[in-house]
């Protein structure tokens, strides 16, 4: 390992032991627009920035539609499907030096989506008028091509579609 292993060590076990790698705090979708302006407007364009607005006011109180509409509104106050909902709690990860490091950022929490994550919401029992095609709804929601277009150096990667399983 390079010399940033001790680095990387120490700061692992700092978090490890004040118990914050696991519990972050949400920063809220306009604490990535600084360093991520295109994804953050692409998702703005985005059904998931919008998620909230779609229910009637009975559902907007209805757990069972919050828990996909508006997953972090007890965290965040923002009753819309954002940033973190995917790629979680952004305390740790969030900073430049951290983002820089994809290795680093994930460690201490950065998520990179899966199609197993977006399932959890875009199931059998939602009720959606129209079945979940995940490589088809990547593209509706692409916001890493803008991101990568704009900063060659990005190191993010695009959600993979898992592979299915064959009973």
């Amino acid at each position: 390992m390079p010399a940033r292993g001790p680095w990387l060590l120490s700061l692992l076990l700092v978090l490890v032991l004040s118990g914050a790698a696991g519990a972050a705090d949400f920063l809220g979708p306009e604490s990535c627009k600084g360093c991520h302006p295109a994804a953050y407007e692409a998702w703005m364009q985005s059904k998931h920035a919008r998620a909230g607005d779609s229910l009637a006011p009975t559902q907007q109180k209805d757990v069972r539609c919050l828990s996909c509409h508006a997953p972090d509104q007890a965290n965040q106050g923002v009753s819309h499907v954002t940033c973190e909902t995917c790629h979680g709690a952004g305390q740790h990860y969030s900073p430049s030096y951290v983002m820089k490091d994809a290795e680093l950022a994930r460690l201490v929490g950065l998520v990179d989506p899966s199609e197993k994550a977006c399932r959890s919401c875009h199931d059998a029992s939602s009720p959606s008028l129209k079945p979940f095609n995940f490589v088809e709804s990547l593209k509706a929601i692409d916001h890493w091509s803008a991101e990568r277009a704009g900063n060659k150096t990005a190191q993010a990667e695009p959600p993979q579609a898992e592979p299915t399983k064959k009973k």
